[in-house]
């Protein structure tokens, strides 16, 4: 029997895509659900530095608050898509033609204090999400709701998700503080970043320690640059002690989840399940159909 290679290639790549992507997307989302689950939920004062669950309330930050930019609504957070409809014989699809996501800071507080979240790399769930069709390719703020926001018709179609003011946020992320004297000194780290910095500036170095004006740091000179970088050093760490506590998160730098949503664990865990079987319902067909596609072919 004949056998088309290239399609017999096509078909099995697309099958073993299938089987791994499937079974990595199933892993990854039961992995993470049930980190979810055994992450205690922290309060902000009391948080441990380091992988973190916090649970709270969004406030504005001292600048006010942002505005959307498809319906110029206020909010603290947003994410945008215009999608444009296209048709192609039998073909139809809409096609992502912009889309943009806030990066500006969030403020989540609890009863015992506050915590800003750089939202950059986050996983956010909004609870707020809205979806509605246009004949133009900025909605200039003009939103449909109800059904006539889905049969409408138009040429593109604009998603819009906002976090807003007042509403609980779960958050999950890598936790620092800084100030407050709760950070250590390392100081032969610190003293390392000062020389590295003012390195860059060696005009500027040698203008304060060159002595004999040979345009070189001999071993003395150099000795006297170690010690002023150890004094700044000291000193640096002594001011950012003093000021007062500041609470980070940030996306975690391991394989951690970071994520943000206005619903809670339980919610997150359930759909992380869904989404773990339907990968498992793809690998297996994936599976199936690649050892179809060799028996069929006389390769298994």
């Amino acid at each position: 029997m004949a056998v088309d290679v290239a399609g017999l290639a096509i078909s099995l790549g697309f099958s073993l895509g299938a089987f791994a992507g499937g079974g990595w997307w199933c892993l990854r989302r039961l992995s993470q659900a049930r980190m979810l689950l055994d992450t205690p939920t922290s309060k902000i004062r009391s948080a441990a530095q380091g992988y973190v669950e916090l649970y709270g309330i969004l406030h504005e930050q001292g600048d006010g608050q942002l505005s959307a930019p498809l319906t110029g609504k206020p909010c603290l957070w947003w994410r945008y898509r215009i999608e444009e409809y296209s048709e192609s014989g039998k073909n139809k699809t809409w096609r992502v033609v912009d889309s943009g996501v806030s990066d500006a800071w969030l403020r989540l507080a609890d009863a015992t204090g506050e915590c800003l979240i750089d939202p950059r790399g986050a996983e956010v769930r909004p609870s707020t999400r809205e979806v509605w069709k246009g004949a133009s390719r900025h909605p200039r703020g003009l939103v449909r709701s109800g059904l006539g926001a889905w049969i409408g018709s138009g040429e593109y179609r604009y998603t819009e998700e906002r976090l807003h003011a007042g509403e609980p946020l779960y958050a999950i992320g890598d936790f620092h503080t800084s100030g407050g004297g709760r950070q250590g000194l390392d100081l032969n780290a610190a003293q390392g970043a000062v020389i590295r910095e003012w390195k860059g500036d060696f005009t500027g170095l040698l203008t304060r320690f060159d002595s004999d004006g040979d345009g070189q740091l001999d071993e003395a000179e150099w000795g006297r640059v170690r010690l002023a970088a150890q004094l700044e050093a000291e000193d640096r760490h002594r001011r950012t002690s003093a000021a007062p506590a500041m609470n980070h998160m940030r996306r975690p730098g391991e394989s951690q989840p970071f994520l943000l949503s206005s619903h809670g664990e339980d919610v997150l865990a359930r759909h992380f399940r869904w989404q773990a079987l339907f990968g498992a319902v793809l690998c297996v067909a994936g599976a199936v159909a690649t050892i179809y596609l060799l028996r069929v072919t006389g390769l298994l």
